[in-house]
């Protein structure tokens, strides 16, 4: 197989997927291996109907409420099926197959922002979804004439935790099965009306990307969310134009890191030259196990739990393009790798002899 560097030459134009009902699943070219005429990806698509969704809202809840795997622990990546048989697409792998080329290289020593890539979480750095889980919670209890612990501790778990897990461990409803099921799917549906309504970024997002726009540094965005909701909630908030590459659920990543990897490969950028915005400390892991620089978002979780980001700021407001190149500054082959020191000894004292003229 050949894999040179022009393999992995993709372009940064934004996404459009437009789903339609008459499918159950589409098929596209995953053109960022250079495999257009081989390997399929499967999307899955939203329809209506007993099986699709109810009301314009996902009837099953997916990833979007249940933990998810930190993923790359040991720089393993996700896997490409082709005809011939799979392949498997690691850390490692991307950042030497995705070298800049002679031209590139010229490009970036005179631009070198253009070089980096950024990626952004969805939860609670492009929108407040914090919030919105709660409200759903709350108004799920409402409706079940059950109440919602007010203990802080026990509301950040409900936040991070499956939905499963919330009802049958924190909440404690004492439910059937089938009642847990439908409690999920109605969890679900009220998280997805509550999107809808959710038209305002997080506090300084909208600046920080008019910079890094402005500075033509490319940006992905990676969620949990099927792509139809993805783009309707980037439009409502004015913010698609911004993002080179869309991460959703079709995507059928397993983990954080490989939503990270694959966000790197639809920028063309190296994992080793990406900077991840995340505010959860597993996401944290997620990037640094990629490679990737971490900056994290001090709100959802508290500064002392987000000690292992490169950089945390309490807002976006608080970040300018040349934080980027600090960054990067220190990173080289050798950065954080043992090295000797080495110590001068002291110049040796003359002695005086009988025969030393002064």
């Amino acid at each position: 197989m050949d894999c040179s560097c022009s393999n992995f030459r993709t372009s940064t134009a934004p996404l459009s997927w437009t789903p339609t009902s008459s499918s159950r699943f589409k098929y596209r070219s995953f053109k960022r291996f250079n495999f257009n005429k081989h390997s399929m990806v499967a999307m899955r698509v939203s329809e209506s109907g007993e099986n699709g969704s109810l009301n314009r809202f996902p009837f099953t809840p997916n990833k979007l409420f249940m933990q998810e795997a930190i993923g790359a622990e040991y720089g393993e990546g996700f896997v490409s099926f082709r005809p011939d048989g799979p392949m498997k697409v690691d850390v490692d792998f991307l950042n030497d197959r995705l070298q800049e080329g002679f031209l590139q290289r010229i490009r970036y020593a005179m631009k070198p922002d253009e070089a980096y890539g950024l990626v952004f979480s969805w939860d609670n750095v492009v929108a407040d979804t914090q919030t919105l889980k709660l409200n759903s919670w709350k108004q799920l209890a409402s409706e079940e004439g059950k109440r919602v612990p007010e203990d802080g501790d026990m509301q950040k778990l409900m936040l991070y935790a499956g939905a499963d897990h919330v009802l049958q461990k924190l909440l404690r409803w004492g439910m059937a099965e089938s009642e847990l099921d439908r409690l999920q799917s109605r969890f679900s549906q009220l998280y997805y009306r509550g999107l809808l309504s959710l038209k305002t970024p997080v506090d300084g997002l909208k600046e920080w990307l008019d910079a890094v726009s402005t500075a033509r540094i490319p940006c992905a965005i990676v969620s949990s969310l099927d792509r139809k909701h993805m783009l309707e909630a980037l439009d409502r908030m004015s913010l698609k134009k911004y993002f080179q590459a869309i991460v959703t659920e079709e995507d059928g990543m397993e983990s954080m890191a490989h939503r990270f990897l694959s966000a790197a490969v639809k920028l063309d950028r190296k994992p080793s030259k990406c900077v991840v915005f995340e505010d959860d400390p597993r996401g944290i892991t997620a990037a640094h196990n990629c490679t990737m620089m971490a900056i994290a978002l001090i709100g959802a979780h508290p500064a002392y739990d987000l000690v292992q980001a490169d950089l945390a700021v309490a807002s976006f407001n608080e970040l300018s393009v040349i934080n980027l190149r600090r960054l990067f500054a220190n990173k080289g082959s050798t950065f954080m790798e043992l090295q000797k020191q080495n110590v001068e000894k002291a110049p040796l004292k003359r002695k005086l002899t009988i025969d030393t003229i002064f």
